[in-house]
């Protein structure tokens, strides 16, 4: 679990961790050496997996956001397998989960237009034996966030 110190490092890190740590520190009431510090146990504790930049999809030509729902009767550790490692080479597919209930997987992928949609569609199939893919487009985004929730992390302090 976190204290409020880490917390606090944190939520600037996910808002702009490009800060220089004096500036992280002097915004939490820290110097920056103790700063500097807890950033690194942070980071080798695995809690910062990395620092990246995010990218404004639309002007790299990626605007098009499609909520991939497939199914499938093959449910061997080969197909699995097989499946994950061909989905590795779509850097379409942005995100990758497996679900419970009627839907086994959930992509989302980020294309330029319906076309390209229809190329990468087409690929996926020739590449795995599907039972059932299902896409929808996001017509708008309304939220999006990198940040996580930080409340949840809180060590031995009442949660509001």
């Amino acid at each position: 679990m976190l204290d409020r110190m880490d917390r606090k490092i944190l939520d600037i890190l996910q808002k702009d961790c490009t800060l220089p740590v004096a500036e992280i520190g002097k915004l939490i009431g820290l110097s920056t050496t103790p700063c500097w510090r807890r950033i690194q146990k942070l980071e080798e504790q695995g809690v910062i997996e990395r620092r990246v930049a995010l990218l404004d999809p639309k002007k790299i030509n990626v605007g098009v956001t499609v909520f991939v729902s497939i199914a499938t009767s093959s449910h061997t550790k080969e197909w699995l397998e097989r499946f994950h490692a061909a989905l590795n080479d779509f850097p379409e597919v942005v995100e990758f989960y497996r679900m419970s209930g009627k839907v086994d997987y959930l992509l989302r992928v980020v294309v330029p237009d319906i076309e390209q949609y229809d190329a990468f569609y087409k690929r996926l199939i020739t590449e795995i034996e599907l039972s059932d893919v299902s896409s929808a487009f996001a017509m708008e985004q309304i939220k999006f966030t990198t940040a996580l929730p930080l409340e949840y992390a809180a060590a031995d302090e009442k949660r509001s």
